[in-house]
């Protein structure tokens, strides 16, 4: 039998007073007391966040996870007095006494409690503490290994604090915003089969199938597709992804993201879903303003040929020019080379640098070099003629054609690079990157959010000499690329899209393929023949025979949104228990060994590390310098 309880307004009072009288540490916590509390009688607990002495009055700051209030200890009660004496940074203690104005003049602003403070009757040490390995009451840096091995104690801080809480408030907003659009919650399994989505696959052994693994999710997607044809037409899951791939500040093994399908739904339903779904998010939670509403949407190529990324800042201008077809005709050899091999040539104009010396030009056309581009050539645009080492090859007609297509004005410098398409992306791309932080073209508290569509289906992986899926294979082509899977596969565009905003990509989704006849048309494509596509992919090719619906759907990672949101360096800061940039665990000492006896239930056996030594345990940790 099952009770429904329900609760009325008077019932929780009467419920919360009541814990509170039961409670024996606190009746309130360190940041809700006020002027109006005056006079009351309280019980708080937390740990010391500072302990001042000042003139006979042993002051202390109370902290606990919602603030901080400031209690008072006075020399006439003596042993109370000597017990507060010993307190130190960071004990965990619960304090009695009344709540008093402060002394006209000793308010605190800063506080919300600021007001007030305790006239403390009794003290409990609950815990001392060690001293800690760096200041918590203080937002000073601190070494991020050191943090990170003491997660629990930097969590304690006030930035990482708030960080946590911004992300339970971003998250359950999110779940009330599906869940009023009929949208159902729905976990997936966490060991399941390997598949290939951009990144090696975590594996676990399987101790009842020796020699046999299961694989941890690098996403949910082939799961959502089956609840799509399950019936569920509306999923969403806050769900984990784990990835074995090399680390960077936006990325993690392991991370948060909102997965999410729909069924009979379009690109512009998906897209409008999460915009205002994000608009809410910005508006109501954060300070920041967004650039544009609705959010501008750029094809791949536009987003390209304007900004040289598909994850373009929009914050700023500085957009890249093709002057392809003035340099096909122009004297310099450079140029004219470049484009009749099939290239382009494109650039930048870029003022407020003022008179750039020799060191400064030098040093921005290794930003470019390092992109891949073979040099990087510029003008100063003076008042009646381009200056600058090349200048002499272009008659007055062509730099006039220059200044028009780049609409750059006396003092501006253009920036011109000549390769292949991708390098000439590449490397402007890099350049307006500098410039923006260089002359602080961008406002940090402006969100240009933008959705980029319209992207290859295929690309060319030039290392392995094969077509592979830009994103990923189950991405339905438009509808009108269909037949250019068998005579041209690089020219089929696909229903995908991404979210970006200030040039970090936010989230990815696409409208799915749901035929199992086009899902293996595709799988031929990348070399994966219906024997093999049977084995690895047999569940879903098989669902998809029983009358699958049209669906598609997005997955925005949530860690690289907090980032942004809270203007963090890097994800790391927005998540409760990081690894470090080489993907170790400090704070429990993972990955680590395990004993044998655990290797040989699994059926296991590790083979020696080329150089080490004989009997050694060949589970041992490696060096960081190994990660």
């Amino acid at each position: 039998m099952f009770y429904h309880w329900v609760f009325t307004a008077e019932h929780r009072q009467h419920h919360t007073e009541g814990s509170k009288a039961m409670n024996p540490y606190r009746t309130n916590t360190a940041g809700e007391l006020r002027a109006e509390n005056a006079g009351e009688s309280v019980r708080l607990a937390g740990w010391v966040h500072r302990r001042r002495d000042h003139g006979g009055l042993i002051f202390i700051d109370l902290r606990d996870r919602w603030g901080i209030t400031q209690v008072t200890f006075d020399p006439e009660r003596a042993e109370l007095f000597a017990t507060a004496e010993k307190l130190r940074p960071e004990w965990s203690i619960s304090i009695e006494g009344e709540v008093a104005r402060r002394p006209e003049g000793n308010e605190n602003p800063d506080l919300p409690t600021g007001e007030i403070e305790i006239e403390a009757t009794k003290l409990r040490v609950l815990n001392e503490s060690v001293t800690p390995p760096f200041e918590i009451d203080r937002e000073r840096e601190v070494d991020e290994l050191l943090r990170l091995k003491y997660r629990y104690l930097d969590l304690r801080r006030t930035r990482m604090r708030e960080n946590i809480t911004f992300r339970h408030q971003v998250v359950k907003h999110i779940r009330d915003y599906l869940d009023d659009r009929g949208f159902l919650e729905i976990e997936t399994p966490l060991l399941t089969a390997s598949t290939p989505e951009g990144a090696r696959d975590y594996l676990v052994p399987a101790r009842l199938y020796p020699g046999q693994f299961y694989a941890l999710p690098q996403s949910p997607q082939q799961f959502k597709q089956l609840l799509m044809v399950a019936g569920f037409e509306r999923y969403f899951q806050i769900a984990r992804a784990l990835r074995d791939e090399d680390q960077r500040g936006d990325r993690q093994p392991e991370h948060t993201q909102l997965d999410l399908e729909m069924s009979y739904t379009t690109q512009d339903e998906v897209l409008d879903l999460i915009e205002v779904l994000y608009t809410e998010i910005v508006e109501e939670l954060t300070n920041k303003k967004l650039a544009a509403k609705p959010f501008p949407r750029l094809t791949y190529a536009e987003a390209m040929d304007r900004f040289g990324s598909d994850k373009p800042d929009l914050r700023f201008g500085l957009e890249i020019q093709d002057i392809s077809e003035i340099a096909r005709s122009s004297e310099f050899k450079v140029f004219r080379g470049a484009v009749e091999s099939g290239g382009s040539v494109r650039g930048i104009s870029v003022g407020g640098l003022g008179d750039l010396s020799r060191r400064e030009t030098d040093e921005i056309t290794k930003i470019a070099t390092d992109a891949g581009a073979k040099g990087l050539a510029f003008f100063k645009v003076e008042e009646d003629a381009l200056a600058g080492p090349i200048a002499k090859f272009f008659s007055g007609e062509d730099q006039d054609s220059l200044l028009a297509a780049l609409a750059a004005a006396p003092g501006d410098y253009m920036f011109f690079v000549a390769d292949r398409n991708p390098v000439v992306f590449e490397s402007l791309n890099r350049l307006r990157l500098h410039f923006r932080d260089r002359l602080g073209l961008a406002d940090e508290n402006t969100l240009a959010l933008c959705w980029v569509t319209d992207f290859p289906l295929f690309e060319w992986n030039e290392d392995e000499g094969r077509i592979e899926p830009m994103h990923h294979m189950f991405t339905m082509p438009q509808e009108e690329d269909v037949e250019k899977l068998d005579s041209d596969p690089l020219a089929v565009i696909g229903q995908l899209y991404d979210l970006v905003a200030n040039g970090t990509e936010l989230a990815s989704g696409s409208i799915r393929i749901h035929r199992p006849d086009l899902q293996q048309k595709v799988f031929s494509v990348v070399g994966i023949d219906e024997e093999e596509a049977e084995r690895r992919f047999g569940a879903m090719l098989n669902a998809f025979r029983y009358g699958a619906p049209p669906h598609g759907g997005i997955a925005p990672g949530i860690d690289r949104l907090l980032m942004v949101l809270r203007d963090e360096p890097n994800i790391r800061e927005v998540m409760a228990f990081p690894k470090t940039q080489a993907a170790r665990d400090e704070m429990m000492n993972a990955p680590g060994p395990v004993s044998e006896a655990q290797l040989k239930e699994l059926n296991i056996a590790l083979r020696r590390a080329p150089g080490s030594e004989r009997g050694s345990n060949p589970a041992a940790r490696p060096s960081e310098g190994n990660n």
